[in-house]
């Protein structure tokens, strides 16, 4: 099922789960935006939706076949949209504390160096912007954050790490992230934030939801050490 063409695709993929589709490209205005929407739709349809996914340029809705009907569903879409697209901005600011550089960030002199910077002018980039989650996945806790400042943007590397300490911060193309757990991974590593990102004894297990936005900033060994940080083992 669809609707108009200036109102978001809606799609029954399954039994009881419609994908709404709200742009082809990515655009970092639309997860703030779609956080809006899942937050109408919760408060409108409450336990009859069981799980809502957004993504960069989508949203899958999971809900119960006995309590609503796709049809209602799916007519109240365009309304809440509209509502939607006057958010500016949505969800809580996350400032991370990154240790930039030397074994907590073995990419970053190379990164720097193919871009034709210092080390230091790409923290300062990297520093130096507001980032908007948009999207939560690979791994647990994993945020998917853009954009990166055109300048600093890098390729993954052609063959991955086998593993990634936990905290890892790295970019990809336009993106940057903190791996929340150890894991294998082909990211630029140019540093190390020493929070727990996840924790699944937690409830929330992760503080981040899509819609969100993070900042960085730079501390020393020091401070990394005092809030928690580790030193990274051997890089594989």
């Amino acid at each position: 099922m669809s609707q108009s063409p200036n109102a978001p695709e809606v799609i029954q993929i399954g039994e009881a789960q419609l994908l709404v589709r709200f742009a082809e490209a990515i655009d970092t205005a639309l997860p703030a935006r779609i956080a809006a929407l899942s937050t109408s739709l919760k408060q409108r349809f409450g336990n009859a939706l069981l799980e809502l996914v957004p993504s960069y340029t989508t949203l899958l809705i999971e809900y119960h076949p006995l309590k609503l009907s796709p049809l209602e569903l799916s007519t109240s879409i365009p309304t809440l949209w509209i509502q939607a697209q006057a958010v500016e901005s949505v969800g809580t600011l996350h400032r991370l504390p990154v240790l930039y550089g030397s074994r907590y960030g073995p990419d970053l002199a190379a990164l720097a160096q193919a871009k034709g910077l210092s080390p230091e002018e790409v923290i300062k980039l990297h520093t130096g912007r507001r980032y908007t989650i948009c999207a939560i996945g690979f791994a647990p806790g994993f945020a998917f954050l853009g954009e990166v400042d055109n300048a600093i943007r890098h390729p993954r590397h052609s063959a991955p790490r086998l593993s990634i300490p936990k905290g890892s911060v790295g970019i990809a193309e336009a993106q940057t992230a903190v791996y929340p757990d150890a894991s294998p991974g082909g990211w630029q590593i140019i540093g190390n934030c020493p929070l727990t990102l996840f924790n699944p004894d937690n409830e929330p297990m992760t503080p981040f939801i899509a819609g969100d936005s993070v900042e960085f900033y730079q501390v020393t060994e020091e401070q990394f050490i005092e809030l928690g940080g580790e030193p990274c083992p051997v890089w594989k």
